[in-house]
């Protein structure tokens, strides 16, 4: 049997309303990034595309979207984000672009990089706080995402039954 090695590009949908990202859908992306490929890289870049590349998760609520491709192409990929200008889902056009934030060899190190960077937009939102009761709030939130939960999941994981056939392919 053949393990193929995946990479994992942990990206954030950027747009101008917070509003329109609960209008996303991971089809509209997987449709919108293959249209970029195709247009940046032509007819090798869409066989490429098509033959290893799947959205894996997609947040509504926060814009983040874990893009999974084949390590050998991933750049390919990667190169392709900075095309996109908007996602059409449900008859309307939503602007954005994608911010392409970690690449990672599997989804936990991807997990892992979304903590410490939730982490460090919290601090970043600490100084804008105007009450103190936002800033109790923002607190709150830093020391919930604590990289000990992440620890605590992690054994948590460890000690039950794991289903990784995503990495395996026949």
């Amino acid at each position: 049997m053949v393990r193929f090695k995946s990479r994992y590009l942990l990206c954030e949908v950027c747009v101008p309303d917070r509003s329109s990202l609960q209008l996303l859908e991971d089809r509209s992306i997987y449709n919108t990034l293959r249209a970029a490929v195709k247009r940046a890289h032509g007819d090798y870049g869409s066989a490429l595309f098509n033959i290893g590349v799947i959205v894996k998760y997609l947040n509504a609520h926060t814009g983040v979207v874990l893009i999974r491709s084949r390590k050998k192409h991933y750049r390919l990929i990667w190169s392709a984000l900075s095309f996109i200008t908007c996602l059409e889902n449900r008859g309307q056009m939503v602007q954005c672009f994608l911010n392409c934030l970690h690449v990672g060899g599997t989804i936990r190190t991807c997990q892992k990089f979304l903590v410490k960077y939730n982490r460090q937009q919290l601090h970043r939102m600490l100084p804008d706080c105007k009450t103190d009761a936002e800033k109790q709030e923002v607190r709150k939130a830093i020391l919930s995402c604590s990289l000990s939960n992440v620890r605590d999941e992690e054994a948590d994981e460890d000690g039950s039954d794991d289903d990784d056939d995503d990495d395996k392919e026949t």
